[in-house]
């Protein structure tokens, strides 16, 4: 039963994979159910039973979150392009569909995003994507020595639900800074759980390599340092918005048995590859557990 069962999820995530791949694609229920080379006579009520979510509905909110990614960071894309890769004939249907599901329509959402709707609209999609979340296993974890990094940090204190608003303002400071992702490492340290039982307790830092001096005149923006020595890395490829289970996997399963105890500093990634410059299931990150 174990060995069918990882065969079955795997099909199922294998549709997942194609769906990002190719949401610009006719995402019919005959082409997605052959993915999985499942019945499609019986595969709708399989995707709905495993994702909690119809084929149908997966696709427009994959379809959706792209959109507003593209809207919120990719400027050179108007909305009328951003409106067919959506999977919308006209841009008056797209912001239709738009406003419903976040409160604004595309050109409000570029100039202002509120942050709060959309975290909320995008949780079924989140949720789907747990379902067949990635396990891990201690051949999965290396021990490297690293080196130490100065960063320029931009703190996110209070609840996730208003993280992009925090991660926006990051973008545009390091855009007029020429800190581009390609040339500048970006990380992510977490002084906080994902899900605090008080979202007002979520904290977490947003930090670019760079040795620019950094001034009064940086506003929120401070220097620092991402301090060297040994760590515990695990990679991980897709859908790495939530990395919370790869981090509970290092803390519980992976700690305990390796022997090594964690230095006092938190536990952190590093953002190797970026929604939507490629597709959620191709981004990738490494977690750093720093030991002593």
């Amino acid at each position: 039963m174990t060995a069918a069962l990882q065969n079955y999820q795997a099909r199922m995530r294998r549709v997942l994979d194609h769906i990002d791949r190719h949401l610009d694609a006719d995402l019919d229920l005959d082409a997605v159910s052959a993915v999985a080379a499942f019945s499609k006579f019986h595969f709708h009520r399989q995707f709905t039973a495993t994702f909690g979510l119809s084929v149908h509905r997966y696709v427009q909110l994959a379809r959706m979150k792209r959109a507003s990614y593209q809207l919120a960071h990719m400027d050179a894309l108007d909305v009328t392009e951003i409106a067919m890769d959506a999977g919308y004939d006209a841009p008056d249907a797209f912001a239709r569909a738009f406003r419903q599901r976040f409160g604004q329509s595309p050109s409000s959402f570029r100039k202002s995003p509120d942050w709060e709707p959309w975290f909320a609209a995008f949780g079924p999609l989140d949720s789907a994507r747990s379902k067949l979340m990635r396990t891990f296993n201690s051949d999965d974890v290396t021990i490297r020595e690293v080196p130490t990094t100065r960063v320029a940090i931009m703190e996110h204190r209070g609840s996730p639900a208003t993280l992009g608003a925090t991660i926006q303002r990051f973008i545009a400071w390091r855009k007029a800074r020429g800190l581009h992702p390609g040339i500048s490492p970006t990380f992510n340290v977490w002084r906080s759980e994902r899900n605090p039982a008080s979202p007002a307790d979520y904290s977490t830092d947003l930090c670019v390599g760079t040795d620019q001096p950094i001034t009064g005149s940086d506003g929120d923006v401070k220097a620092g340092e991402i301090p060297g020595g040994r760590c515990a890395v695990l990679r991980v490829v897709g859908y790495t918005d939530n990395l919370e289970p790869a981090a509970l996997f290092l803390y519980r399963e992976w700690l305990p048995a390796s022997g090594e105890e964690a230095r006092d500093f938190p536990i952190y990634c590093q953002r190797l590859s970026f929604f939507p410059d490629v597709p959620e299931h191709e981004t990738v990150a490494e977690l750093f557990l720093p030991l002593k």
